[in-house]
């Protein structure tokens, strides 16, 4: 909804609730449509298809660019658009690394701080993941992966922790996305074998236990999310010999 001027001045009242609402949910489907890879690392983004597709006017697509953009999903080019921002090996390195050692660190203050409601939180949200596992539903199966990852982040009761994993959860929500789809060891099969050892680590409190399964849990990601990169290194080795 877009409130003009005239209408700020009406004696009606703007709906704040309902703005915030659009908000939210232009948001989240212009995040999940570039996180599920419907547009290509370093791909530009085409405001007029977006704002078709989403049923939406310029300003409100281009409020939730810059949310994206602080989130690191995009890059937002002074006076040409934005477009979805790519990572190199290296940066995939750096980052799986620095996140595998914050949710080592959160797991095992997890296992200090969490409640019963708490864990049996935890463990719905994993019955329904499996459920969604089974299906073969990516997108349900994603949103609730990332649930769990969020209320074991939450029981570390570290605030500190919890800005900075936000700061660089971001930028590579989309390569964690796509990692499910490694051919190597079928790696959506072998991610949904590590959350059952999470869970039961979680349940036991067993926090040196989970912050080694969490740690390892994200060097698997890493790997998996780094194939297709690994791939075309070979192939244009391959071309050039």
């Amino acid at each position: 909804m877009t409130v003009s001027v005239a209408t700020l001045h009406s004696d009606e009242p703007v709906d704040v609730k309902e703005e915030t609402s659009l908000h939210d949910e232009t948001l989240s489907r212009l995040r999940d449509h570039i996180v599920e890879g419907n547009i290509p690392d370093g791909g530009r983004i085409l405001e007029r298809e977006l704002c078709e597709l989403l049923g939406i006017s310029r300003t409100p697509l281009r409020e939730a660019l810059k949310v994206l953009a602080s989130e690191g999903i995009v890059e937002l080019l002074p006076n040409r658009g934005a477009r979805v921002r790519a990572l190199s090996e290296r940066d995939l390195h750096e980052l799986f690394d620095l996140m595998g050692g914050l949710e080592a660190l959160s797991g095992r203050l997890a296992c200090e701080n969490i409640t019963d409601a708490e864990v049996a939180e935890i463990e719905q949200l994993h019955h329904e993941m499996y459920g969604f596992y089974l299906r073969k539903d990516m997108h349900n199966y994603f949103r609730a992966n990332q649930a769990i990852h969020q209320k074991i982040l939450a029981a570390s009761r570290n605030h500190t922790l919890q800005s900075t994993y936000a700061t660089l959860a971001g930028r590579i929500r989309r390569v964690r996305y796509s990692a499910n789809f490694a051919r190597e060891k079928e790696r959506w099969g072998e991610a949904m074998r590590e959350h059952e050892m999470i869970l039961d680590a979680l349940r036991r409190r067993a926090g040196a236990e989970l912050s080694e399964i969490l740690f390892h849990h994200l060097r698997n990601k890493r790997r998996a999310a780094m194939e297709p990169m690994q791939q075309q290194s070979d192939t244009a080795s391959s071309a050039t010999s």
